[in-house]
Order: C-alpha cells, then structure tokens, then sequence
C-alpha cells in the first residue's frame, strides 16, 4: 500500500506537465499527496475498522477537500446521503490496493473490489478497473509470476497487456477514464524490473501521471517484496500524520 501512495506522491508533479522521459528526480522539493493518497488510505481505514466504504472514503476524503478531487467525486463529497454517479473514472482503481493486501482469495480480493468501486464509480468500467488492479496486487503478493499475471487479467477484464512501454508512450496523454488507464499502469509494472523502474515507467507515459505511478505502484511493491526504505521514508515525510498512522496500521496488520 505504501507503494501506491509513493507513486501518488512521486507523480504529483507531472500530473499537470507530463514528460515522456525515466531520468526525473524521483522526488521533487513540489511533490505532495494527493487525492489518491487519501483515497487508499480511507479504504484501508474501512478495512482495519470494519466499516463501510462509503462512510470512510466520506469521513476521510472530506478532511482534505483540497487534494485534487475531480468535479464529480468533490459534488459526492459535499452531499450528506453519497450515491454512485455511474463513473467510470480512474478513481476506482487508484484507491484500491490495500483490498490486494488484505483479502486472501481472488474471490474475495474481487468482491471487496466491486464493493469498494460502487460506492461511487458504478459503471461496469470503473469496477472492472478497480477489480483489475486489486487482482493486480494480490497476484503479486502471492507470487505469480509476470505472465502469470498478464494472462489471468487479460483473460477476466480484457485488457490488452501484451503492449509495451515503449509502444504505448509515443501516443498516450492524459486520459481519466479506468479503461485507458489501468491497462497502462500495468504494463508499467510488467515491464519493470524493479519497484522504482515501474514507477518511473508509469510516470514516463505522459498521462495522469500521479494515478498510473499509484496504480503501478500498488503492484509493484507487493511484487518486489516492498519498497525501499528512502522511499518509504520520504512518505512518511509527505503525508500527514493522521494518514501515516493509518498506513502504518495496516502494513504492521497485513505485512505489506
């Protein structure tokens, strides 16, 4: 989970100026969390506490209400009684990957997932990008190998991940949507050999720079055996201490 907030943090800020290029210092004095930190932590809340999603994801995400909500999900926020707006936004994949960690079947990790998505992103896309990543991370955690990896989410979501990074890059922007989204955030990691490698792979895209290197991120670390140590260090630096102590919790929790 510390990995998703990492590539939260990293990719901050490219989000508005995207490079196409690996060699950027991996942390920048203009980093910052955003709000797909927040979001991650606010599912691992509800997982650690045993509450609903919706109430954490409302509970916490309200405490930051500058973090870079988009329009819709701020409107979801500012309303006493939340309902799912059928989006099928990259928000329901970047918040998930605490459900990766947590959950010890792939029938869990999927239902949790869906559960974890609607609350907000209804659309069948935005599950399926939710569901995908958090496949993602369990797969990685249990010690599927790449292709392994690569078949299983092909085969259940669709997507085509037999790209690479360099045939994505030339083409790709900014996109909002799951469906252009988490494919590319995945082959940033399969294409990795390292957990900073599929960082800096993601970021290097030229999209939403923040989430694919969140999503990326996710993956990563449970696929590596962790983050290094600078680099979880510089986390707890940038985030708030409300939401390292909840991050800290439930890595001590789930061994992640």
């Amino acid at each position: 989970m510390i990995g998703a907030i990492a590539g939260d943090i990293i990719g901050s800020v490219y989000e508005a100026r995207p490079i196409k290029r690996k060699d950027f210092p991996l942390f920048d004095s203009r980093c910052t969390f955003t709000d797909d930190s927040v979001l991650t932590v606010a599912i691992a809340f509800a997982i650690l506490s045993k509450r609903p999603y919706r109430d954490t994801v409302h509970e916490i995400g309200r405490l930051y209400p500058h973090a870079g909500y988009g329009g819709s999900f701020i409107r979801w926020l500012s309303t006493a009684d939340p309902q799912p707006y059928n989006s099928w936004g990259n928000g329901a994949a970047m918040r998930v990957s605490s459900i990766g960690f947590a959950f010890n079947t792939i029938d869990e990790v999927l239902e949790q997932a869906r559960l974890s998505a609607e609350i907000s992103h209804n659309h069948p896309e935005g599950i399926k990008g939710a569901q995908a990543t958090a496949l993602g991370v369990f797969l990685a955690k249990t010690g599927c190998s790449k292709e392994d990896i690569r078949d299983q989410i092909s085969r259940r979501f669709c997507y085509d991940l037999q790209r690479s990074v360099d045939t994505i890059r030339p083409s790709y922007s900014f996109r909002i949507s799951c469906q252009e989204t988490v494919p590319e955030a995945i082959v940033a990691f399969l294409d990795s050999d390292s957990y900073e490698d599929a960082v800096r792979n993601a970021i290097s895209l030229g999209g939403d720079s923040d989430t694919l290197a969140c999503i990326t991120g996710g993956i990563a670390e449970a696929y590596y055996g962790g983050i290094p140590n600078q680099v979880r260090a510089k986390v707890r630096e940038y985030l708030p201490s409300f939401l390292w102590k909840i991050t800290e919790t439930f890595c001590e929790t789930y061994g992640c």
